[in-house]
């Protein structure tokens, strides 16, 4: 079955340094389309999340927006995997309680995928801070002390794929595609 390009564009963002490219393939009648710039973040619902019965709102709110689930465990962390986890934070004073406080009940790590998701995540969650956060947000919502700000999400790309490789193997990230992907995106 030969496939043929019907065209090929591709165009640098300036203010983020993101190539997409989209290409046009012709295979039979039908049309697909495709944009390089699909990313995957790292979501954590923590202890208090999974205690307080929140992963299904939390779980709702990626969906919703339209992003793809393409891992997910429930799981007890060991102190081990924490230390990993936040070893940027390890100078700080707070990080021996932010282990021990992580390691206190399971967590639900998660992968979502989509168009500029690690940012729109971190819109979603809101700010860090629960009391600065907005209405509509999961923490602005949800939660009101930063120490139990219920789910962690990451705050770049770089550190979405360290997490991510982290949290999971390669073969427990699933590709696959959602029957709704074109009601999401254009083509």
């Amino acid at each position: 079955m030969a496939i043929k390009i019907k065209y090929c564009l591709s165009f640098l963002n300036q203010n983020t340094n993101k190539l997409s490219i989209f290409i046009n393939l012709k295979n039979n009648s039908r049309t697909f389309a495709m944009a390089a710039n699909r990313e995957r973040t790292f979501i954590m619902i923590k202890p208090d999340g999974v205690q307080r019965g929140l992963v299904g709102k939390i779980f709702k709110r990626f969906e919703q927006k339209g992003f793809k689930l393409v891992a997910l465990k429930f799981l007890q962390p060991s102190e081990e995997l924490l230390k990993q986890h936040y070893a940027d934070l390890a100078a700080l004073p707070f990080y021996p309680g932010l282990v021990k406080y992580m390691a206190s009940g399971p967590v639900v790590p998660m992968v979502w995928e989509g168009l500029n998701v690690v940012k729109t995540g971190r819109v979603l969650l809101g700010e860090t801070n629960p009391a600065q956060s907005l209405p509509g947000t999961i923490r602005g919502d949800l939660s009101i002390q930063i120490g139990r700000n219920i789910v962690h999400g990451s705050d770049s790309v770089e550190s979405a794929k360290k997490e991510i490789g982290l949290w999971f193997t390669e073969k427990e990230l699933v590709s696959w595609q959602p029957a709704v992907q074109s009601w999401v995106y254009e083509d």
